[in-house]
């Protein structure tokens, strides 16, 4: 007699259901494992998408050069502090020089901490320390386009004279000034007084669900070289010609190299980069945390795995006689062998899916404690979770199921 694929599957639920309490201590090491890694690969895909689209408002054709290398609001390496400074004269040069080059912009990188002081903004009743500040060129902001919800962009000839106008972040803007009326108000920032002629739209993607520009105070470049004369920290935005953009990473780095006359096979004393490359770099470390969470989990799925198979064995010889009587009545070896195996898989199975509804909860819960933290759980980690402890039941399951399928029918009924 042979039972369908319903009714084994029908008696493996009954006998993971029978021994409920037994079977969850036994899978809490699969759901451990699949929590943790379809909770770290969602909260890392959303911040993944959220850093994607802060680098692509950059522009997919831009050439970015800085004097350090990493993130510009920390501290540069010990073996980059001897670098001398970019240059704002580099942009005319570069201009002239590269063909591929259609134009280029200058920022002018203010830290939040200048001589001893951190930067404060602050109007009649209101003030935050949580404020931004960078000096751009006039034609900036044609290069990385923003859009704004009030006012303009400084002019170029507000620019070349240094007028004391800002452009400032919706973020900051509702701290200072919270009537939603900032433009032609007067804001002081690190010391000096602004004319507010313009306010940003919230600005896209960021780190953690954050976007700094929407804390940021935006001043023409030559207001900004008056205002902290020591500053030299300068990043050069290049937007190549259409379709030229490796082609005019090439020949700005060449032209670089030749103006800060680096010796023949010397690494550059400069950092080069596109949005691209940024994002590629972020995905090695992204990467490198999900393999960490994956051997974790792996320790999970393997004191899971050796826990199904245990209970598997267990459950074989509980159920020597009920295997005798079905080897009497006609099944065969591979009828056992299925039976046990999906039993075992649907032991892991229901690991899977627990894990996975954890996970999922997790990260909503997350989401909603942490709103700044974008999370997003991807159908691939899901697919892959379930995928994984079904698989970890099969081999850990198959000893057993061939162990029960080697009993001798005759010995199996005899046994007490």
């Amino acid at each position: 007699m042979r039972i369908s694929h319903a009714e084994n599957m029908q008696i493996a639920v009954d006998a993971v259901w029978s021994h409920r309490f037994r079977s969850l201590l036994t899978i809490l090491g699969i759901v451990i494992g699949i929590t943790t890694v379809v909770t770290v690969s969602s909260l890392l895909t959303g911040l993944r998408q959220g850093i994607v689209t802060f680098f692509e408002e950059f522009g997919p054709d831009n050439v970015f050069v800085t004097r350090y290398s990493g993130d510009p609001s920390q501290r540069p390496k010990q073996t980059e502090l001897r670098r001398k400074p970019i240059l704002p004269e580099y942009a005319e040069i570069l201009k002239r020089l590269a063909p591929s080059v259609e134009d280029v912009g200058i920022q002018l990188m203010i830290p939040g901490t200048v001589g001893g002081q951190p930067l404060v903004a602050k109007v009649p009743g209101f003030e935050s320390d949580q404020v931004g500040m960078a000096a751009y060129s006039a034609n900036y902001f044609n290069l990385q386009p923003r859009d704004l919800i009030a006012g303009r962009i400084f002019t170029s000839e507000e620019a070349n004279r240094g007028a004391k106008v800002a452009v400032i972040g919706p973020s900051l803007a509702d701290a200072l000034f919270p009537d939603g009326k900032a433009l032609g108000r007067a804001v002081n920032v690190g010391g000096a007084e602004f004319l507010v002629i313009g306010v940003f739209a919230k600005a896209k993607g960021g780190f953690f669900g954050e976007n700094q520009l929407d804390y940021q105070a935006a001043i023409p470049l030559q207001t900004g070289r008056q205002r902290f004369p020591k500053l030299d920290n300068i990043l050069l935005t290049i937007k190549a010609r259409k379709g030229l953009r490796d082609q005019a990473f090439d020949e700005v780095q060449s032209i670089l190299r030749k103006l800060r006359r680096t010796p023949f096979g010397a690494e550059d004393d400069f950092a080069i980069s596109t949005a691209d490359q940024i994002i590629k770099q972020f995905d090695r470390i992204t990467g490198a945390v999900v393999g960490v969470s994956v051997a974790i989990s792996g320790l999970g799925l393997l004191v899971g795995g050796i826990g199904v198979m245990n209970i598997m064995l267990m459950s074989v010889t509980e159920r020597t006689r009920e295997i005798g009587v079905r080897k009497a009545i006609g099944a065969r070896r591979g009828d056992i062998v299925f039976q046990f195996l999906t039993e075992a898989v649907t032991l892991t199975g229901a690991g899977g899916l627990i894990g996975i509804v954890l996970s999922i909860l997790v990260t909503m819960l997350v989401g909603a404690l942490v709103p700044s933290l974008p999370s997003k759980v991807p159908v691939w980690a899901v697919a892959t979770g379930f995928g994984v402890s079904v698989s970890v039941g099969v081999f850990f399951g198959v000893w057993p199921a061939v162990k029960a399928a080697q009993l001798d029918p005759v010995e199996a009924l005899r046994y007490e």
